[in-house]
């Protein structure tokens, strides 16, 4: 592919709903575009943007794929973004690479819960967007009643610039209504089109549409509205001045209409793409900082050279592949640049423009283009590389933390050995997912969004790295504590001739408030204790709270008071101290009304408005408290707080009950005493667990 200038370039996403057509509408504009010889279909798995096997064998996107194709004389890099909550933080990292963005919206099931989410991602990054209404072929697809459900989601300042010809089985070709023509489709799907006159049936439609558009494009410009006013229409060429100054500032989220399936409107949505949307240099200034302080850089070839690296891919035969933005300058085959995040220098060999998993080789990219090189050394998702004379560092995308963790584990020797690199290699590709040990259960822990994502990994674990792994629900992180005082003595004597053992000491224990973990206070006077043996009484308490007294789990939130003791000249050392602390704590505890404490998290769900009230009915069946409702556009947000070992499969719950229309987030919050009909079934079942592994060590 021929190197771009930045005024010829347009980055856009596809961004909407899982399943509303984003990678078929990429594939259909591949091959009107010339990069593939056929329509390729993501049911068949030979998308060139879905090309993952994981996608591959789900049939639907996991992560961000660029296509880059050559249209008339324009470069359009097309990002094809996932759609399902659990992989959206990929595309909230697409978004920081595009200029503009498509909204693709299903034309039978109109506005869903993922759409205005990534919506929202695209109003977060200041982006114009336009509004496809897309599978207008299918049955029970309506351009009507999806436009009112564009409208009641997204305003009034979406407006049509195209309406269909024909509906369900019998779409066929659209009408342009900013030139007035209908563009009518062969059915073989090649994706060409006769532009013609409207046909009569359609021509008062077509007006009364027209019409909308023209007042709406005059309403954003003075000298627009006074035309307007003068002769009650505008030129197309005013139309389309108009449209373009108004999409940039977002006022106006144009509509158009396809279906990609069959390749029609593909082209009119290149040709919108070419046209209407800025290119990658008019956003004007990229925003930065240098030593912590805000730093603007022009988006021209003129500027030193600098890029921020919104992806990061694992490629089984390339290695590490980083796809790039070129922010500023001109970026150089085999160019030397910093990374500002660990001051490492990266040297750029082969750098690329891609079309799916295949780089095509460029000899520069010049600012605003997106690229891609593999084999960078440190370069992760997230971080800048600049040229060291001139340092910036641009902001990296904020993710949401893990919402589900799984307990995972090796199943063989050989599979442990190799786990450790392969979920590190795993998590540089993916910056949403967390691998940590619980230091409570010392189980390793793979966090990710939802169920899926973690199996996800585990698949690819074991197809792209042969390691084979299990997964099981965590061991919910108990507590142990007390609510009562105690005033106890404890003594730890052996002495049987020569020298033995003796310590002595007298506490008194007291609850804390939650979150104070424990407290020492040392109130010996006149030399009752040694002060050299002090340390191990607390030792000795702290070491028995580590173990647990009712189910093994830690106890937290309480205080001791060291008042009284004795001591033997002879017979008295640390070890006799740390054991009658140990004794002691034992005793505090059977008096001081011990209770089992579990972790609450904070949730928050967000599901069309029809579904609230089950949503709310089954928070309250999971022992869950509701702290707040808020509306969000057409979703109903319910924010609760529930034990986490309530929420363990909340993921695939939640999908039966709004038929994957919610969404959910999940954070821990604090711990709370646990009911006691509960806290009797996990103590014994902690006990008898622990009675195991004391018979299987016999």
């Amino acid at each position: 592919m021929k190197v771009f200038d930045g005024v010829d370039v347009r980055n856009v996403a596809l961004i909407g709903h899982g399943h509303s057509g984003k990678t078929s509408l990429v594939a259909g504009a591949l091959f009107a575009a010339g990069g593939t010889n056929r329509l390729t279909r993501v049911d068949e798995g030979n998308t060139v943007t879905d090309f993952d096997e994981e996608e591959i064998a789900r049939k639907l996107t996991i992560s961000t794929a660029v296509a880059a194709l050559e249209w008339k004389k324009s470069k359009i890099n097309l990002l094809d973004t996932p759609g399902f909550n659990i992989f959206l933080h990929d595309t909230n990292l697409a978004l920081a690479a595009a200029d503009a963005a498509l909204v693709l919206v299903d034309g039978v099931a109109g506005v869903e819960v993922q759409t205005e989410k990534t919506w929202s991602f695209a109003d977060e990054f200041g982006l114009p967007r336009a509004i496809v209404i897309n599978r207008l072929d299918r049955e029970r697809s309506s351009f009507e009643r999806a436009l009112e459900s564009v409208h009641q989601v997204f305003g009034r300042a979406a407006v049509p610039v195209q309406i269909p010809i024909g509906a369900e089985r019998d779409f066929k070709g659209v009408i342009d209504l900013i030139h007035m023509k209908a563009y009518v489709y062969k059915p073989d799907g090649d994706g060409k089109a006769g532009e013609s006159e409207i046909p009569a049936d359609m021509a008062e439609a077509a007006q009364a549409a027209h019409e909308l558009l023209v007042e709406a494009v005059a309403e954003g410009k003075d000298d627009l509205m006074e035309e307007f006013f003068e002769t009650g229409t505008l030129p197309a060429e005013h139309i389309v001045e108009g449209l373009r100054v108004e999409l940039a500032e977002r006022r106006i989220f144009p509509v158009l209409c396809a279906s990609a399936l069959r390749n029609i409107g593909t082209d009119r949505v290149l040709d919108f793409c070419d046209q209407y949307f800025p290119n990658a240099v008019e956003r004007g200034v990229v925003h930065g900082t240098k030593d912590g302080q805000p730093l603007d850089r022009k988006v021209s070839n003129a500027e030193p050279v600098s890029l921020f690296a919104f992806k990061t891919v694992a490629d089984a035969f390339a290695g590490r592949v980083t796809y790039f933005k070129v922010m500023s300058g001109v970026l150089k085959n085999d160019a030397n640049v910093v990374n500002m995040r660990n001051g490492g220098v990266e040297r750029l060999a082969h750098i690329g423009v891609l079309t799916g998993k295949t780089i095509h080789p460029v000899t520069e990219l010049r600012a605003g283009d997106i690229g891609a090189v593999a084999k960078l050394k440190d370069t992760l998702t997230g971080d800048t590389l600049a040229e060291k004379s001139a340092p910036i560092v641009y902001p990296a995308v904020s993710l949401p933390e893990p919402s589900i963790a799984y307990a995972i584990s090796a199943k063989t020797r050989n599979d442990e050995d190799k786990m450790g690199n392969a979920i590190h290699r795993i998590l540089e590709e993916d910056p949403a997912l967390r691998f940590y040990r619980d230091p409570q259960t010392k189980e390793f822990l793979l966090g990710g969004n939802g169920q899926q994502h973690v199996e996800v990994v585990v698949s690819r674990l074991r197809k792209r790295y042969h390691v084979d792994v299990d997964l099981k629900a965590p061991k919910i992180p108990y507590r142990e504590t007390i609510r009562g005082t105690a005033d106890v003595h404890g003594r730890h004597k052996k002495q049987t001739g020569g020298h033995g053992q003796f310590g002595d000491c007298r506490i008194r224990m007291s609850p804390l408030d939650r979150g104070g973990k424990f407290e020492f206070v040392n109130d010996i006077f006149g030399g009752a204790i040694p002060r050299q043996f002090i340390p191990a009484v607390e030792k000795g308490i702290i070491e028995a709270a580590e173990k647990g007294y009712l189910a093994g789990y830690p106890v937290v939130d309480f205080k001791v008071e060291l008042y009284d003791g004795s001591y033997h000249d002879v017979d008295s050392n640390e070890m006799s101290f740390k054991m009658a602390g140990r004794k002691a704590f034992k005793l505090a505890m059977e008096r001081a009304k011990p209770a089992l404490l579990e972790p609450v998290m904070r949730v928050e769900v967000q599901a069309p408005v029809e579904f609230a009230g089950d949503l709310m009915g089954d928070m309250n069946g999971r022992r869950g408290r509701i702290s707040g409702t808020d509306t969000k556009g057409g979703n109903q947000v319910i924010k609760a707080q529930v034990p986490m070992s309530e929420m363990l499969n909340y993921q695939n719950d939640l999908i039966s009950m709004t038929q994957g229309r919610a969404s959910f987030t999940m954070e821990f919050d604090h711990y709370d005493f646990v009911p006691s009909q509960q806290a009797e079934k996990i103590i014994a079942a902690a006990r008898a667990a622990r009675a195991g592994e004391e018979e299987e060590e016999e």
